[in-house]
Protein backbone atom coordinates (compact mmCIF):
# COMPACT_ATOMS: atom_id res chain seq x y z
CA UNK A 1 0.00 0.00 0.00
CA UNK A 2 1.33 3.34 -0.39
CA UNK A 3 0.61 6.02 2.36
CA UNK A 4 -0.54 9.49 1.31
CA UNK A 5 2.18 12.21 0.32
CA UNK A 6 4.82 8.99 -0.45
CA UNK A 7 5.37 8.94 -4.23
CA UNK A 8 7.58 5.69 -3.59
CA UNK A 9 5.34 3.35 -5.44
CA UNK A 10 5.90 -0.62 -5.36
CA UNK A 11 6.96 -2.24 -9.24
CA UNK A 12 3.91 -4.71 -8.45
CA UNK A 13 1.77 -0.86 -8.09
CA UNK A 14 3.34 0.71 -10.90
CA UNK A 15 2.73 -2.21 -12.99
CA UNK A 16 -0.66 -2.02 -12.02
CA UNK A 17 -1.37 1.69 -12.69
CA UNK A 18 0.58 1.04 -16.42
CA UNK A 19 -2.26 -0.96 -16.81
CA UNK A 20 -4.99 0.88 -16.57
CA UNK A 21 -7.38 2.40 -19.39
CA UNK A 22 -10.64 2.74 -17.40
CA UNK A 23 -10.84 4.22 -14.18
CA UNK A 24 -14.08 3.49 -12.00
CA UNK A 25 -14.66 6.54 -9.69
CA UNK A 26 -16.78 6.13 -6.55
CA UNK A 27 -19.12 9.78 -5.74
CA UNK A 28 -19.82 10.74 -2.93
CA UNK A 29 -16.51 11.01 -0.83
CA UNK A 30 -14.31 10.75 -3.65
CA UNK A 31 -15.24 13.29 -6.62
CA UNK A 32 -17.39 15.34 -4.29
CA UNK A 33 -18.57 14.91 -0.34
CA UNK A 34 -22.13 16.13 0.28
CA UNK A 35 -23.48 18.32 -2.32
CA UNK A 36 -19.75 20.28 -2.71
CA UNK A 37 -17.26 19.25 -5.59
CA UNK A 38 -13.60 18.47 -4.71
CA UNK A 39 -11.19 21.36 -5.85
CA UNK A 40 -9.19 19.11 -8.48
CA UNK A 41 -12.19 17.07 -9.55
CA UNK A 42 -12.36 18.47 -12.78
CA UNK A 43 -8.76 19.24 -13.38
CA UNK A 44 -8.38 15.02 -12.26
CA UNK A 45 -11.05 14.23 -15.22
CA UNK A 46 -9.14 16.48 -18.02
CA UNK A 47 -5.63 14.42 -17.21
CA UNK A 48 -7.65 11.06 -17.27
CA UNK A 49 -8.87 12.27 -21.04
CA UNK A 50 -5.28 13.47 -21.92
CA UNK A 51 -3.57 9.85 -20.29
CA UNK A 52 -6.43 8.38 -22.82
CA UNK A 53 -7.91 6.51 -19.58
CA UNK A 54 -11.64 6.60 -19.74
CA UNK A 55 -13.97 6.88 -16.87
CA UNK A 56 -17.06 5.61 -15.33
CA UNK A 57 -19.34 6.61 -12.32
CA UNK A 58 -20.66 4.06 -9.78
CA UNK A 59 -22.57 4.78 -6.66
CA UNK A 60 -24.48 2.77 -3.95
CA UNK A 61 -26.44 5.60 -3.02
CA UNK A 62 -29.70 4.94 -4.87
CA UNK A 63 -31.67 8.20 -3.78
CA UNK A 64 -31.43 9.60 -6.73
CA UNK A 65 -32.10 8.73 -10.54
CA UNK A 66 -30.01 8.53 -13.18
CA UNK A 67 -31.25 11.92 -14.74
CA UNK A 68 -30.87 13.40 -11.64
CA UNK A 69 -27.32 12.44 -10.95
CA UNK A 70 -26.69 13.50 -14.05
CA UNK A 71 -27.96 17.05 -13.65
CA UNK A 72 -26.00 17.35 -10.22
CA UNK A 73 -22.84 16.67 -11.75
CA UNK A 74 -23.55 19.21 -14.69
CA UNK A 75 -24.05 21.84 -12.46
CA UNK A 76 -21.23 20.84 -10.84
CA UNK A 77 -19.43 21.27 -14.57
CA UNK A 78 -18.90 17.39 -15.17
CA UNK A 79 -20.27 16.45 -18.61
CA UNK A 80 -21.63 12.41 -18.43
CA UNK A 81 -24.14 10.52 -19.91
CA UNK A 82 -26.73 7.75 -19.07
CA UNK A 83 -23.61 5.24 -20.43
CA UNK A 84 -21.16 6.35 -17.80
CA UNK A 85 -23.51 6.17 -14.68
CA UNK A 86 -24.29 2.94 -12.88
CA UNK A 87 -26.02 3.03 -9.72
CA UNK A 88 -27.53 0.31 -7.39
CA UNK A 89 -31.44 1.06 -8.56
CA UNK A 90 -29.94 0.40 -12.38
CA UNK A 91 -28.58 -2.93 -10.56
CA UNK A 92 -31.83 -3.72 -8.22
CA UNK A 93 -34.19 -3.43 -11.12
CA UNK A 94 -32.05 -5.65 -13.27
CA UNK A 95 -32.27 -8.13 -10.65
CA UNK A 96 -35.99 -8.25 -10.32
CA UNK A 97 -36.69 -8.41 -13.49
CA UNK A 98 -34.29 -11.62 -13.86
CA UNK A 99 -35.02 -13.38 -10.83
CA UNK A 100 -38.44 -11.98 -10.06
CA UNK A 101 -39.85 -11.54 -14.26
CA UNK A 102 -43.10 -11.61 -13.43
CA UNK A 103 -42.91 -9.02 -10.38
CA UNK A 104 -44.84 -5.51 -10.91
CA UNK A 105 -45.57 -4.35 -7.52
CA UNK A 106 -43.07 -2.71 -5.26
CA UNK A 107 -43.06 -1.57 -1.85
CA UNK A 108 -39.95 0.32 -1.62
CA UNK A 109 -38.21 2.46 1.44
CA UNK A 110 -36.81 4.92 -1.11
CA UNK A 111 -36.53 8.41 -2.20
CA UNK A 112 -39.36 9.60 -4.90
CA UNK A 113 -36.51 10.04 -7.29
CA UNK A 114 -35.30 6.25 -6.50
CA UNK A 115 -39.07 5.56 -7.29
CA UNK A 116 -39.34 7.31 -10.51
CA UNK A 117 -36.37 5.25 -12.05
CA UNK A 118 -38.11 1.98 -10.59
CA UNK A 119 -41.88 3.38 -12.50
CA UNK A 120 -39.86 4.53 -15.77
CA UNK A 121 -38.92 0.79 -15.68
CA UNK A 122 -42.30 -0.58 -15.49
CA UNK A 123 -42.62 -1.33 -12.05
CA UNK A 124 -45.34 0.28 -10.01
CA UNK A 125 -45.07 1.60 -5.99
CA UNK A 126 -47.46 0.18 -3.08
CA UNK A 127 -49.16 2.11 -0.61
CA UNK A 128 -48.29 1.91 3.02
CA UNK A 129 -51.66 -0.95 3.43
CA UNK A 130 -52.07 -4.03 4.72
CA UNK A 131 -54.32 -5.27 1.85
CA UNK A 132 -51.53 -4.04 -1.22
CA UNK A 133 -49.56 -6.85 -1.14
CA UNK A 134 -46.18 -5.89 -2.63
CA UNK A 135 -44.31 -8.30 -5.20
CA UNK A 136 -41.06 -7.66 -3.94
CA UNK A 137 -39.74 -5.41 -0.89
CA UNK A 138 -36.94 -3.08 -2.16
CA UNK A 139 -35.19 -1.45 0.71
CA UNK A 140 -32.73 1.34 -0.02
CA UNK A 141 -30.86 4.42 1.27
CA UNK A 142 -34.30 6.40 2.40
CA UNK A 143 -33.46 10.52 3.96
CA UNK A 144 -37.53 10.43 3.48
CA UNK A 145 -37.95 7.81 5.46
CA UNK A 146 -40.85 7.88 7.70
CA UNK A 147 -41.36 5.58 10.48
CA UNK A 148 -44.81 3.93 9.50
CA UNK A 149 -43.07 2.70 6.04
CA UNK A 150 -40.40 1.33 7.95
CA UNK A 151 -42.58 -0.83 10.24
CA UNK A 152 -44.65 -1.89 6.88
CA UNK A 153 -41.20 -2.98 5.43
CA UNK A 154 -40.59 -4.90 8.63
CA UNK A 155 -44.07 -6.47 8.14
CA UNK A 156 -43.47 -7.55 4.68
CA UNK A 157 -40.51 -9.39 5.42
CA UNK A 158 -41.83 -10.69 8.47
CA UNK A 159 -44.00 -12.29 5.38
CA UNK A 160 -41.86 -14.22 3.13
CA UNK A 161 -42.21 -11.44 0.24
CA UNK A 162 -38.99 -11.44 -2.05
CA UNK A 163 -36.66 -9.04 -0.35
CA UNK A 164 -34.41 -7.08 -2.15
CA UNK A 165 -31.43 -4.58 -0.54
CA UNK A 166 -29.96 -2.02 -2.86
CA UNK A 167 -26.35 -1.28 -1.08
CA UNK A 168 -25.11 -2.62 2.10
CA UNK A 169 -23.22 0.44 3.38
CA UNK A 170 -23.80 1.42 7.02
CA UNK A 171 -23.64 5.18 6.30
CA UNK A 172 -23.72 7.66 3.65
CA UNK A 173 -20.20 10.53 3.64
CA UNK A 174 -21.76 13.81 4.29
CA UNK A 175 -19.72 17.09 5.06
CA UNK A 176 -22.53 17.78 7.46
CA UNK A 177 -22.25 17.48 11.07
CA UNK A 178 -24.42 14.35 11.62
CA UNK A 179 -24.46 10.80 10.59
CA UNK A 180 -26.39 9.28 7.55
CA UNK A 181 -28.05 6.15 8.53
CA UNK A 182 -27.66 3.96 5.45
CA UNK A 183 -29.26 1.04 3.78
CA UNK A 184 -26.88 -1.50 5.77
CA UNK A 185 -28.25 -0.29 8.88
CA UNK A 186 -31.91 -0.07 7.89
CA UNK A 187 -31.87 -3.79 7.26
CA UNK A 188 -30.32 -4.40 9.92
CA UNK A 189 -33.39 -2.83 12.17
CA UNK A 190 -35.80 -4.76 10.09
CA UNK A 191 -33.02 -7.98 11.09
CA UNK A 192 -33.48 -7.08 14.82
CA UNK A 193 -36.92 -6.97 14.40
CA UNK A 194 -38.33 -10.06 12.29
CA UNK A 195 -35.34 -12.03 12.17
CA UNK A 196 -35.09 -11.46 8.00
CA UNK A 197 -32.48 -10.77 6.16
CA UNK A 198 -32.47 -9.83 2.55
CA UNK A 199 -32.45 -12.33 -0.28
CA UNK A 200 -30.02 -10.27 -1.66
CA UNK A 201 -27.73 -6.89 -1.00
CA UNK A 202 -26.52 -5.29 -4.57
CA UNK A 203 -24.17 -2.90 -5.22
CA UNK A 204 -21.05 -2.67 -4.12
CA UNK A 205 -18.56 -4.80 -3.07
CA UNK A 206 -20.98 -7.09 -5.49
CA UNK A 207 -19.24 -7.18 -8.81
CA UNK A 208 -21.73 -6.79 -11.16
CA UNK A 209 -21.40 -3.25 -11.93
CA UNK A 210 -17.79 -2.94 -12.63
CA UNK A 211 -18.01 -6.22 -14.90
CA UNK A 212 -20.84 -4.20 -16.67
CA UNK A 213 -18.37 -1.42 -17.43
CA UNK A 214 -15.78 -3.97 -18.92
CA UNK A 215 -17.87 -5.86 -21.20
CA UNK A 216 -19.06 -2.23 -22.21
CA UNK A 217 -15.76 -1.38 -22.97
CA UNK A 218 -14.14 -4.17 -24.36
CA UNK A 219 -11.64 -4.52 -21.87
CA UNK A 220 -10.22 -7.24 -18.48
CA UNK A 221 -10.81 -6.63 -15.24
CA UNK A 222 -6.83 -6.05 -14.53
CA UNK A 223 -7.35 -2.60 -16.87
CA UNK A 224 -9.81 -1.09 -14.71
CA UNK A 225 -9.61 0.07 -11.39
CA UNK A 226 -11.84 1.06 -8.69
CA UNK A 227 -11.73 4.23 -6.68
CA UNK A 228 -13.47 5.13 -3.42
CA UNK A 229 -13.34 5.92 -0.11
CA UNK A 230 -14.25 2.80 1.47
CA UNK A 231 -12.58 -0.37 2.23
CA UNK A 232 -15.92 -2.66 2.45
CA UNK A 233 -17.46 -1.64 -0.37
CA UNK A 234 -15.33 -0.15 -3.03
CA UNK A 235 -11.98 -2.07 -2.34
CA UNK A 236 -13.90 -4.94 -1.63
CA UNK A 237 -15.40 -5.01 -5.28
CA UNK A 238 -12.12 -4.18 -6.74
CA UNK A 239 -11.05 -7.75 -5.11
CA UNK A 240 -14.68 -9.49 -6.13
CA UNK A 241 -13.95 -8.50 -9.77
CA UNK A 242 -10.15 -8.95 -10.18
CA UNK A 243 -9.90 -5.48 -10.49
CA UNK A 244 -7.29 -3.09 -9.54
CA UNK A 245 -8.54 -1.09 -5.91
CA UNK A 246 -7.75 2.27 -5.01
CA UNK A 247 -8.61 3.69 -1.75
CA UNK A 248 -9.08 7.48 -1.77
CA UNK A 249 -8.41 8.92 2.36
CA UNK A 250 -11.13 11.97 1.25
CA UNK A 251 -14.21 10.49 2.35
CA UNK A 252 -14.88 7.65 5.16
CA UNK A 253 -12.11 6.18 5.39
CA UNK A 254 -8.64 7.14 7.52
CA UNK A 255 -5.27 6.02 6.82
CA UNK A 256 -5.65 4.38 10.81
CA UNK A 257 -8.30 2.46 9.67
CA UNK A 258 -6.71 1.14 6.60
CA UNK A 259 -3.47 0.40 8.13
CA UNK A 260 -5.45 -1.87 10.74
CA UNK A 261 -7.29 -3.80 7.68
CA UNK A 262 -4.18 -4.56 6.41
CA UNK A 263 -2.99 -5.34 9.79
CA UNK A 264 -5.58 -8.03 9.95
CA UNK A 265 -5.58 -9.47 6.25
CA UNK A 266 -1.81 -10.35 6.85
CA UNK A 267 -3.02 -12.62 9.85
CA UNK A 268 -6.29 -14.01 8.17
CA UNK A 269 -6.20 -15.87 4.71
CA UNK A 270 -10.34 -14.13 4.41
CA UNK A 271 -10.81 -11.26 5.87
CA UNK A 272 -14.48 -9.39 6.11
CA UNK A 273 -12.45 -6.53 4.57
CA UNK A 274 -9.68 -6.65 1.41
CA UNK A 275 -7.04 -3.95 1.72
CA UNK A 276 -6.08 -1.84 -1.14
CA UNK A 277 -3.75 -1.70 -3.64
CA UNK A 278 -3.30 1.37 -3.50
CA UNK A 279 -4.21 4.10 -0.76
CA UNK A 280 -4.16 8.14 -2.23
CA UNK A 281 -4.42 11.16 -0.43
CA UNK A 282 -7.19 12.13 -2.88
CA UNK A 283 -7.69 11.27 -6.72
CA UNK A 284 -5.20 14.48 -8.05
CA UNK A 285 -2.37 12.38 -6.33
CA UNK A 286 -3.89 9.83 -8.38
CA UNK A 287 -3.45 11.34 -11.55
CA UNK A 288 -0.11 12.54 -10.54
CA UNK A 289 1.08 8.85 -9.67
CA UNK A 290 -0.60 7.75 -13.55
CA UNK A 291 1.50 10.37 -15.16
CA UNK A 292 4.81 9.03 -13.51
CA UNK A 293 3.88 5.65 -14.60
CA UNK A 294 3.66 6.43 -18.15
Amino acid sequence: MLAPHNKTLTPSQAAGLRRLRHIALDMDGTIYLGSNIFPYTLDFLRRLGELGIGYSFLTNNPTRSVADYLAKLAKMGISASEDNMYTTSLAAIDYIKEAHPSAKRLFMLGTPSMVTQFEKAGFESCADDPTDVPDVLVVAFDPTLCYERLCRAAWWASQGIPYVATNPDRVCPTDQPTILVDCGSLQKCIEHATGRRPDIVLGKPDPTMLHGICARHGIAPDEIAMVGDRIYTDTAMAHNAGAFGILTLSGETTLETAEAVARDAASNPSPEFYPPDLIIRDIAELADLLESVR
